[in-house]
């Protein structure tokens, strides 16, 4: 009787398995058709997200290489395929680390800004393709996420590697006004403080133009301090390219003598 109920269990369990599922398993996949067929269609798609510039959108089928990820994993590539994916992305950031350490100083913080940006919009569409993998492979075996597993090589091989030197070129950049786009050095900041808020210890004052709440609260004691870098940091708006009161004032009352 008991085992006449474990085989009604077996078959039970056996019809529950999807048609599509089942064929995959009953096949089976060689190592040559993942190698040839399977991985180079997920490998060109992730260098293609990997290489288009932010706002630029490429036409790569979803549903296929979402496909392609299912199959893979219900044959028990998982470890192969993540491996794999991960050392695509690495090859990625070294060589983006290196275009980074040869830049002028008058080209990193765009080109670091705008790589921010571009792996940033990478991960939207590379996660969801390898959403499967993530669900059954890295949560469950690995006991991480692959979002966060992606972040961290990008911490590596960026962020550690150039952190010192952007903020450098960014402190350098507040006594000469205008020399970094307003939007570049905030969204820097913010995206830096996003990865890892630790980093604003490296430079309180430059996180606190941008991130609220970095410094401690005002002393009293500390109005002096204030009120001379609010003076010092008007002077050097005055002072440049020729801008004055006096043009100011001019400008005003060519002004009221329009409106009467």
């Amino acid at each position: 009787m008991e085992e006449a109920g474990t085989t009604d269990n077996a078959r039970s369990q056996q019809t529950q398995i999807s048609p599509l599922l089942r064929t995959i398993v009953s096949d089976g996949m060689a190592r040559s058709e993942y190698e040839n067929q399977y991985w180079p269609q997920l490998e060109g798609a992730i260098k293609q997200l990997l290489q288009q510039r932010p706002g630029v959108f490429l036409r790569i089928s979803y549903e296929q290489m979402y496909s392609c990820v299912y199959k893979c994993v219900c044959q028990q590539y998982s470890e192969r395929m993540y491996n794999d994916l991960k050392e695509v992305v690495t090859i990625f950031l070294q060589q983006t680390s290196v275009e980074l350490q040869n830049a002028s100083s008058d080209q990193l913080l765009c080109r670091f800004h705008e790589g921010i940006k571009q792996y940033s919009q990478a991960l939207g569409g590379i996660v969801p393709i390898f959403n499967y993998l993530n669900r059954f492979y890295v949560t469950q075996k690995l006991g991480t996420d692959l979002r966060r597993e992606l972040t961290k090589l990008f911490v590596e091989y960026i962020l550690e590697p150039h952190l010192v030197t952007v903020l450098s070129l960014l402190q350098e950049a507040q006594g000469k006004p205008f020399s970094v786009h307003p939007t570049v050095a905030a969204e820097i900041i913010h995206n830096l403080h996003e990865y890892n808020q630790d980093y604003a210890q490296l430079n309180p004052p430059l996180f606190a133009k941008y991130i609220p709440n970095v410094l401690p609260p005002t002393r009293l004691e500390d109005l002096p301090l204030y009120i001379a870098e609010t003076q010092r940091l008007q002077e050097e708006l005055l002072a440049h390219q020729g801008y004055n009161r006096d043009y100011q004032r001019m400008k005003r009352t060519n002004d009221d003598v329009l409106i009467r």
